[in-house]
């Protein structure tokens, strides 16, 4: 190659060096902001380090192949310092969409593609040639269309970006305007000279000093990076930070329009109104809110809470309102902070609701504990007195026989207790199962049935069950049992003699229903509202037969297990009805 080596070539393959040297160090940098710079200061030093090479070159053939590796830095420079400024002012968003990217790279790529195949069209360049007047040869050019195209589109990127940082950065901290201030200053030199350039303003004829203007740039930008700490202190974009915020943010003029919101705002106003916010009044958004319209009447600032109602369902928010006036701003406005509260207002009523659980369930405890120490100890100490005194003579045989019955009762009543508790508390332990299965209804009721026709025969009370054969449900077969016996069980201790207890099943709603009905005494509606919870006081039966109240509770928690519900209808006088719903299958 036919290379002539000058102070000016030198000069900027010297610089165009150290460019790419520094675009390198920057590349290995993170953040996108510092891989968009390094990716212009590579454009810088390709356009440098080929204009050096061009330079130095003595033949057309040869200029025009450096030509050619220049324009790899001259189309690519103001398309990295466009999306520089973009990602820095934080509107990324804008070139990550694909149409942006295409149409800014298409301009680009078909300008080196014109280029490159010039001497084709010369669309470009009208003519090359060398100039052979000066110290050393320097090519001459004559602009074609394309090079004015291609000029006005590098102008154009080079004064959004520069506008761009100008917004972005005229009301930031002092560090950052004078990164900002910086960076123009260093951007426009290139430019200015430039332009010189292509206007005819050229004290060397046809030597091109934009590259030259480039070192003074990289030089402002070292003292940038180095002395206001550019890339190691950069803002975070406002619109960023606003995204990231999961409370509601609200600007209002001194008319209550909104001027300003973050995103988190939208999802407390319904659908149809959320592309329209900007310029809308408080009313219309929040129809309905007094309290909050008046707070923001008197220019007051403070906390209120509101319950909104939207499609995405109930909120309980707490309003943070802050009143700015003219001696903080150049205009009155109002600032709505907008907490949600509902996930903490659930939390609260569900530890409130667990409290009071765990409240009836220590009353129910304290409960059982004494009705073990009463009602259980009781019967066993009486028949235990008995005893020793059958066995010491103290009582004769017939004496034995007349208090058997009172024994009897009270053992029948001690062995339901003691099942009642046992099966009650068993189904309180973690980790205990329920064996759900198919069986058939009819079997374990008749079953039930035989086992109360001697307590129910004492009282002459018929037992009349009318289940069909073939009914199936699916349950825990030794719950429902339980649940059906302690209803037998209730109502024979609550009818009187010769009274009637019957028993029927039907299909209803995907379920069996059973029903269980007797013509006893009946209860008070107190005593219907409390049967369930385990708290009343229990009522005597029609011949003293005692009782716990624990019994109708498991029956209820024991349903509910199973998927299934217990409904109780009773008058005082008229009698008691059950009703038992069983699912049928799983799913039910």
């Amino acid at each position: 190659m036919d290379f002539t080596f000058n102070s000016y070539a030198i000069t900027l393959i010297i610089c165009g060096t150290i460019t790419l040297l520094f675009s390198y160090n920057l590349f290995r940098r993170k953040g996108e902001a510092v891989r968009l710079f390094g990716f212009m200061m590579l454009s810088n030093a390709v356009w440098s380090l080929g204009y050096g090479l061009e330079l130095a070159a003595n033949t057309l053939p040869l200029m025009k192949f450096f030509i050619n590796i220049e324009y790899l830095g001259i189309t690519t420079l103001p398309l990295a310092w466009f999306l520089f400024c973009l990602q820095l002012a934080g509107k990324d968003y804008w070139y990550k969409k694909a149409l942006n990217r295409r149409a800014l790279l298409f301009i680009s790529l078909l300008t080196l593609l014109l280029v490159w195949t010039n001497d084709y069209h010369h669309l470009h360049y009208k003519s090359l040639s060398v100039d052979t007047s000066g110290p050393f040869p320097i090519l001459e050019i004559s602009p074609g269309i394309w090079y004015r195209v291609f000029t006005v589109y590098f102008y154009v990127l080079l004064g959004l970006g520069s506008y761009l940082i100008l917004m972005k950065f005229r009301k930031a901290a002092p560090i950052y305007r004078r990164q900002n201030y910086t960076i123009l200053f260093a951007a426009l030199i290139p430019w200015m000279v430039n332009l010189a350039y292509l206007l005819g303003f050229r004290p060397l004829k046809n030597l091109d000093l934009t590259p030259f203007a480039f070192i003074v740039a990289i030089f402002l930008i070292a003292i940038a990076i180095y002395r206001f700490k550019l890339f190691d202190i950069l803002p975070v974009a406002r619109e960023k930070v606003l995204d990231l915020i999961q409370d509601g943010y609200l600007v209002l003029d001194g008319m209550n329009r909104v001027i300003d919101y973050n995103p988190a705002f939208k999802k407390y106003i319904p659908a149809a109104q959320q592309d329209k916010i900007i310029g809308s009044a408080i009313e219309d958004l929040f129809p309905g809110q007094t309290t909050l319209a008046q707070f923001l009447n008197t220019h007051s600032s403070g906390k209120i809470e509101l319950n909104i109602v939207t499609s995405e369902g109930s909120f309980d928010l707490e309003a943070d309102v802050m009143y700015l006036n003219e001696n903080q701003l150049n205009n009155e406005a109002t600032v709505l902070k907008l907490q949600d509260l509902t996930a903490v207002r659930s939390e609260a009523l569900k530890s409130r609701t667990q409290a009071d659980e765990l409240k009836k369930l220590n009353h129910l405890k304290d409960r059982i504990f004494s009705i073990i120490a009463h009602d259980l100890r009781g019967p066993l100490v009486n028949l235990s007195e008995v005893l020793k005194m059958i066995n010491t003579g103290m009582i004769t045989l017939e004496e034995f026989k007349a208090l058997s019955p009172k024994l009897s009762s009270d053992i029948l009543y001690t062995t339901d207790l003691l099942e009642n508790i046992l099966h009650w508390s068993r189904s309180q332990l973690k980790g205990y199962g329920i064996n759900k299965t198919y069986f058939e209804l009819r079997g374990m009721i008749m079953n039930e049935v035989n086992y109360h026709m001697p307590s129910a025969a004492i009282k002459k009370i018929n037992i009349i069950h009318d289940v069909f054969p073939g009914i199936i449900v699916y349950a825990d077969m030794i719950m429902i049992q339980i649940v059906v016996r302690n209803i037998l069980n209730n109502a024979i201790k609550f009818c009187g003699e010769e009274c009637e207890i019957d028993i029927t099943a039907v299909y209803t709603n995907s379920r069996i229903m059973v029903c269980i009905e007797d013509n006893g005494m009946g209860m008070s509606p107190v005593a219907l509202e409390m049967i369930f919870s385990g708290s009343g006081s229990s009522t005597r039966g029609t011949m003293n037969e005692k009782g716990t109240g624990l019994g109708l509770m498991i029956c209820k928690d024991f349903m509910e297990r199973n998927n299934g519900k217990i409904v109780v209808e009773s008058e005082p006088g008229r009698g008691t009805r059950f009703y038992l719903y069983l699912p049928v299958d799983e799913d039910k």
